[in-house]
């Protein structure tokens, strides 16, 4: 009887784990579709740019190209190459484009969700329709349309500014015009996404601490700075970075708004309203520099990469209910 009752949870023992195991590979059996879709479509790409970043692998050598080591990141890096006037401008200016497009989205969405969360207003539905329309639109559609409006010669905003007797703007012509419209229009495609985030970010304050600080005698600034900005910002921090991310490859903005334009006097390859996303594509497959692009991606790749690791350290948007 002993040896009997011994063998018995020897055999319960070996024979539990094989369903388990049964079953862990019919898992990866499902997700064997994803994880083949991803290294096609995804990994395979980064690898293979990452290998063309260290080949001279161009118009002259489509071939016969070889290893040339980090001979394009000091081309695009240092500061004496030719080159350098077509990266380091144009990164300078993404961070720029991609920071105030950002902040303005912000601030723009989170005054209208202040608006739009009174109470006594009736049309609050109603303006919530309206306003979210421009994010609602395609970017692509967005963009041709703005062109056509900003046009220099035959755009729809100079033609309603003269209305009123106001002198017409370059919006195409000029740095700074081409730079602010660039910026504009895409705070006007992205201030209702951010006003959605405050909004519901707002209406989840719970309304007896406003209650309590009126009782307090507390001024709508002391409200706006102790209760709802840290409630609002809690909520809509995690999502600033990578909407910052976003802008930092907006390829849409600047290639179908301005196209890149005005072209610089010293420089065929980039625009002055070029950001790294379309210097990228110009640099790829307007002029053959497959090298210098793939560097140019990398060096893309690790800013975003970085940018994202930002936001899962910092503001805990990745991690589980316990530790947040």
């Amino acid at each position: 009887m002993v040896s009997m009752s011994a063998q018995v949870p020897r055999r319960l023992k070996s024979e539990i784990p094989r369903p388990k195991r049964k079953i862990q590979w019919i898992s990866y059996g499902y997700m064997s579709p994803l994880l083949i879709t991803l290294c096609v479509l995804t990994l395979a790409p980064i690898a293979y740019t990452i290998y063309i970043s260290f080949t001279d692998f161009n118009q002259l050598h489509f071939l016969q190209f070889h290893f040339v080591g980090l001979k394009n990141y000091a081309t695009l890096l240092n500061p004496n190459s030719p080159l350098s006037t077509v990266f380091i401008p144009t990164l300078i200016w993404t961070i720029v484009y991609a920071g105030l497009t950002t902040l303005f989205c912000y601030f723009i969405g989170l005054l209208l969700a202040m608006l739009l969360n009174n109470p006594n207003m009736k049309e609050s539905v109603l303006y919530r329709v309206l306003l979210i329309l421009p994010w609602v639109i395609p970017s692509v559609v967005t963009m041709l349309s703005w062109n056509g409006l900003l046009n220099d010669g035959y755009g729809q905003v100079n033609a309603f500014l003269q209305v009123f007797g106001l002198p017409r703007i370059p919006w195409q012509s000029s740095i700074f015009w081409a730079r602010f419209s660039m910026i504009m229009v895409n705070v006007w495609a992205g201030f209702p996404y951010m006003m959605t985030v405050c909004l519901g970010a707002l209406q989840a304050v719970p309304t007896e601490l406003y209650e309590a600080a009126e009782m307090d005698g507390a001024r709508w600034r002391q409200k706006f700075r102790f209760i709802t900005l840290p409630g609002v910002w809690k909520v809509s921090l995690p999502l600033l970075i990578p909407s910052f991310a976003f802008n930092f490859n907006n390829f849409n903005a600047a290639y179908l708004l301005t196209g890149g334009g005005p072209v610089r006097d010293n420089n065929q390859f980039v625009g002055y309203t070029d950001i790294l996303a379309s210097e990228i594509y110009k640099m790829g497959l307007t002029y053959n520099r497959y090298d210098l692009a793939s560097a140019m991606s990398v060096l893309l790749f690790i800013l975003v990469a970085f940018i994202s690791w930002l936001n899962m350290r910092y503001t805990g948007a990745f991690k589980g209910g316990e530790e947040a």
